[in-house]
């Protein structure tokens, strides 16, 4: 773990008990979908809210892929949409960085959830030198203001970072590959990544720094613990959308 800087902030120690954490994952899971439904305009008074966008970033095995299931769990398929982004292709290269993301932002009265998102050009792009310097240099500045546009259009947006430690990451690769289920979620590219740690750090405390902003704060997760990351996500997602419904003039129902 990072010694300073946002990361090295964040309490990883933090836990719930298996039934304070089932009791608060279902009761957050009940308000996100009273919350869905009004944004929706399916009930409350019928309007359609605000754009709600999450974007989950995190260390491989950070435990967003659990995060992600349990957040959409309660929802209905045709009420939000689950974006996985990789590697850009080589048509994609073409274009603008910004470009490939755009089919995938929702709507007023959409809510979509983003796995892995444009802040690759910073990380990932930035370590492994995928990207010049010049372009993840630049990047910073076209990311804020692409989220400053979103925003001032009404977009809610949720970027959460999951933070688990070094030790912690080492654990869940190893049961990952003893795991003859889960071990093709155990990749080459995973344990690079791991390898190059220290650069990884540093280009999340530059990302942390360069494109926190009040229309898109950051919320670091901490994510050692399965059970309390998949609660703050939830708890997380649900405080943003209230936010964002009561500055838009909506009042958030209470929970049906």
């Amino acid at each position: 773990m990072a010694r300073h800087g946002r990361l090295g902030d964040v309490d990883l120690t933090q836990r719930l008990s298996g039934a304070e954490a089932e009791e608060r994952l279902a009761a957050a899971q009940r308000r996100l979908l009273t919350l869905r439904l009004q944004l929706a305009g399916l009930i409350g008074d019928r309007r359609l809210g605000p754009p709600l966008l999450v974007l989950l970033e995190g260390w491989d095995a950070s435990g967003k892929g659990g995060a992600i299931k349990r957040l959409v769990a309660p929802l209905d398929p045709r009420h939000v949409r689950v974006a996985q982004f990789a590697a850009p292709s080589e048509d994609e290269k073409r274009h603008h960085f910004l470009a490939r993301f755009q089919s995938a932002l929702p709507g007023w009265g959409g809510m979509a959830v983003l796995d892995r998102s444009w802040y690759g050009r910073v990380l990932v792009e930035r370590v492994r030198e995928l990207a010049s310097e010049d372009e993840w240099t630049r990047a910073y500045e076209d990311i804020v203001a692409f989220e400053r546009m979103l925003a001032g259009d009404g977009m809610v947006i949720v970027k959460l970072w999951l933070h688990i430690s070094a030790d912690e990451q080492l654990r869940r690769f190893e049961r990952r590959a003893k795991d003859p289920l889960r071990r093709w979620k155990l990749t080459d590219e995973d344990w690079l990544n791991r390898g190059q740690r220290p650069q990884y750090e540093l280009a999340v405390e530059a990302m942390l720094a360069r494109t926190d902003q009040p229309a898109a704060p950051w919320r670091l997760i901490a994510a050692e613990s399965k059970g309390y990351a998949r609660v703050a996500v939830l708890e997380s997602v649900i405080a943003a959308a209230e936010a964002g419904m009561r500055a838009h003039g909506i009042a958030p129902l209470p929970t049906l």
